[in-house]
């Protein structure tokens, strides 16, 4: 996109197109657009059916709100790494922020199943927060592990099909990071401002 975009402004400053012509840009960038939109269309429809399903299970909104609130966290580390990386937002690394949805929601149930089971012992919330982010750290941390370990060979492709590959494996490990670290730490946190002492609801 940015080659097109520059590619637009020198025309605009340089050309001066006579009446009735018009310029269209196809070819990658055209290939790129549609799927923007489609990929723009699937993820609505997801985030909707995860909010569903979330709601379904808990039957809270406010809990379901807490556990979709760890996606701007997964997307901030993914951008993050992009723009480290001097990447740029493409099909492949919308792929690897739809992944990152996944692995986010993932980590807020394991987290907000386990804190809704301590507060029907009847412990007090700060116990119930501090107890469940240390009981919930290894699957946590294992769960994020084992996908960023397994996207490292594409990190490191420099062959053919690299320039795929790297773009997905930069989003999701970046976002693996950010998205860890902040629910262990936030979610907690999140978790203990809006709950009150026994009210999982």
């Amino acid at each position: 996109m940015g080659f097109v975009e520059e590619g637009k402004q020198a025309i605009a400053d340089n050309v001066a197109l006579p009446e009735g012509y018009s310029l269209e840009w196809g070819g990658e960038f055209e290939n790129q657009q549609r799927a923007a939109a489609r990929l723009t269309l699937v993820v609505s429809v997801a985030l909707a059916l995860i909010a569903f399903i979330l709601f379904l299970i808990f039957r809270s909104i406010k809990q379901t709100l807490i556990i979709l609130s760890n996606i701007p966290f997964a997307l901030t580390g993914g951008l993050i790494a992009l723009w480290l990386t001097g990447e740029f937002i493409s099909v492949p690394a919308s792929v690897g922020f739809i992944v990152l949805l996944g692995i986010a929601v993932l980590n807020g149930v394991v987290m907000m199943s386990h804190f809704n089971y301590l507060i029907s012992k009847g412990l007090e919330i700060s116990r119930v927060v501090r107890e469940g982010a240390l009981r919930r750290l290894r699957p946590v941390m294992m769960t994020a592990s084992i996908c960023a370990l397994g996207l490292v060979p594409l990190l490191l492709a420099t062959g053919p099909g690299s320039e795929i590959q790297k773009p997905l494996a930069i989003v999701v490990i970046g976002g693996l990071i950010s998205s860890t670290l902040l629910t262990l730490f936030l979610l907690p946190i999140i978790y203990r401002r809006f709950h009150r002492d026994g009210a999982a609801a």
